[in-house]
């Protein structure tokens, strides 16, 4: 144990005031492709902000499953609003996680280039996705939300600008390629063991081993301990914690379009002892996910006599998250 804990400084902690540097560009790069997960501190996000998003989520999960429930799209895969409890499966896996969610995309958020008109086929693209559900009586709650996602896709732009440096890409390469992405804000609900799991003998755990489907997560800091990714040397190891921090792990899309240069790392939430075990966990990761239309195919400087390349037939990033959201129980 100790010397998975000791694997804990392989998940290195980047400052985002340093982006522009070499350095930053280095250790980004080496820690994606080595263990996929880094965390990054002085990225921005208010803090002000980050208190009333979780208070919100709480006071939302808190509400009866009925008005919950008033928030589910029933057929929508459960892409926007509200997903109960028990129903998302862990691809490879039989038994649901204990946990429930809420669902937020784009429609509402300005785009990223801010005081540009969006062109026709931005504007197209938006009119696909799926509308947004919110509940009539909280205002507040769609408030925090919509700023908490905007905040979000504009630090993964920034985050992934330093990765196309590393892939020898010029910086602004994945701008127009997640500008109308299905990304989405995910508010998570972790109850209290003793309520999500009655049965003390069951192996259900809040969320089983898993890799994450888009092109890059960012999960907001929380100081609960439970988050934990699997090394290569094969021990789980513990994601750093802080509400100060926010995670940045590669998604399998960002994984396929470099040939596993930078590596979807299998990651997990178990359960925790006392006293977290007694109590709720909560939990807001960012899925930044490219284009609808945009063809996932290998980038020809990630395949090599040593790399050959395992996806010779591409994908749309849409047909990729369908297989994947078939494989987990949502779709």
């Amino acid at each position: 144990m100790a010397d998975a804990m000791s694997r804990v400084a392989d998940i290195p902690c980047l400052s985002l005031s340093d982006l522009d540097s070499e350095r930053f560009v280095s250790t980004l790069t080496s820690a994606l492709g080595e263990v996929g997960f880094v965390a990054l501190a002085d990225h921005g996000l208010p803090q002000g902000l980050r208190q009333t998003v979780f208070e919100q989520t709480a006071q939302y999960f808190k509400r009866p499953l009925e008005q919950k429930m008033a928030c589910h799209v029933p057929g929508g895969a459960g892409a926007r609003g509200y997903t109960a409890f028990g129903v998302e499966v862990a691809k490879d896996q039989s038994i649901p996680d204990l946990k429930e969610f809420f669902h937020v995309g784009r429609q509402d958020i300005a785009l990223p280039q801010q005081g540009l008109s969006p062109s026709a086929a931005q504007l197209q693209a938006l009119g696909r996705l799926p509308r947004n559900v919110w509940p009539d009586d909280a205002p507040e709650f769609r408030r925090c939300l919509l700023q908490m996602y905007g905040h979000l896709e504009r630090i993964g732009v920034r985050v992934l600008s330093a990765i196309a440096r590393g892939l020898s890409l010029d910086c602004s390469y994945f701008e127009d390629k997640v500008d109308v992405g299905n990304s989405i804000l995910r508010l998570l609900h972790y109850p209290p063991l003793a309520l999500a799991r009655p049965d003390s003998s069951s192996p259900a755990v809040r969320a089983a081993a898993h890799e994450d489907i888009n092109l890059i997560t960012l999960l907001v800091g929380s100081e609960q301990p439970g988050l934990e990714v699997l090394h290569k040397a094969g021990e789980w190891i513990p994601a750093p914690s802080g509400d100060d921090l926010i995670i940045c792990n590669v998604g399998d899309m960002l994984q396929r379009l470099t040939n596993h240069f930078l590596c979807s790392t299998t990651h997990r939430v178990i359960n925790p002892p006392p006293p977290w075990a007694d109590v709720s966990r909560y939990s807001v990761p960012f899925f930044l996910h490219l284009n609808s239309d945009f063809v996932i195919e290998t980038l020809p400087a990630c395949v090599s006599v040593a790399r050959p390349n395992r996806y010779p037939e591409p994908i749309t990033a849409d047909d990729f998250l369908r297989e994947r959201l078939l494989q987990i129980g949502l779709l």
